[in-house]
């Protein structure tokens, strides 16, 4: 390790196989895990399934306190965990469930227990859910150059929705992804539509708590995407939509 300054966010990629202290840190003499070596950074998890159920599940109170504590017979070590969690996941263990292309081989009962190794609390946590179909062989050989300008279109997008929480935070380091419940009343304000929408797909989808305030942040955060002071039905309904699984 080197002490030179850090000037690009961190990107750590553990293999399925990682222990859970090679994850949170810890060992004999304390050192920090993958999650904290990710701190202002991305972790990313290629097949969190294959993760054990107890390392995935360590994973709950980080993303929660943005904080890991570990405690040996020694003493107490605290290390900064604030990283964006990025995991992807097969839809079933053969990998084709649901493929238009090739048929999948897997049982009713294998299916449900390869989605099952990630708990509701765990899931709960994650704020956007994607699915994504397969590619087709003439996209992957097509010209690029469509994909580019779509990128530099985000690009400018996501840099703009960055812009509009810095004036409206004061550029306190605050984004609406860590607004406090009380703050969203604040700074997320529903009007009567959304609400309402909300409300109703809460009770359908049966959110949580948590899942509940996690749409609403979700949904401030398309707004400013759409450059809009407010957010519309149409925001909520989008945020929606990344809470299913």
């Amino acid at each position: 390790m080197t002490d030179n300054i850090i000037t690009t966010r961190p990107f750590r990629s553990p293999h399925h196989t990682a222990s859970r202290t090679s994850l949170m840190g810890g060992g004999p003499r304390p050192k920090p895990g993958e999650i904290s070596l990710a701190h202002l950074g991305v972790l990313y998890l290629d097949e969190i399934p294959e993760f054990t159920r107890s390392t995935l599940e360590s994973l709950r109170q980080p993303l929660e306190d943005h904080i890991v504590t570990v405690t040996r017979s020694g003493g107490r070590a605290t290390y900064p965990a604030n990283f964006m969690l990025v995991a992807t996941m097969n839809p079933c263990p053969c990998g084709y469930y649901g493929d238009t292309a090739r048929e999948c081989t897997c049982s009713v009962t294998q299916i449900e227990h390869y989605q099952k190794r990630l708990s509701g609390p765990l899931l709960d946590r994650i704020d956007l859910t994607v699915h994504v179909s397969r590619i087709s062989n003439d996209s992957l050989l097509s010209s690029n150059s469509s994909s580019k300008n779509q990128q530099s279109l985000a690009k400018k997008m996501i840099q703009n929705a960055i812009n509009i929480q810095n004036n409206r935070y004061n550029r306190s380091g605050k984004y609406n992804n860590n607004l406090t419940n009380k703050e969203i009343s604040r700074f997320a304000k529903l009007n009567t539509e959304s609400t309402i929408l909300l409300r109703k797909a809460s009770d359908t989808l049966k959110l949580s708590p948590r899942g509940y305030f996690k749409v609403i942040r979700v949904a401030r955060t398309i707004a400013d995407l759409d450059n809009s002071d407010n957010i519309t039905t149409s925001h909520i309904a989008e945020a929606l939509q990344y809470r299913q699984m």
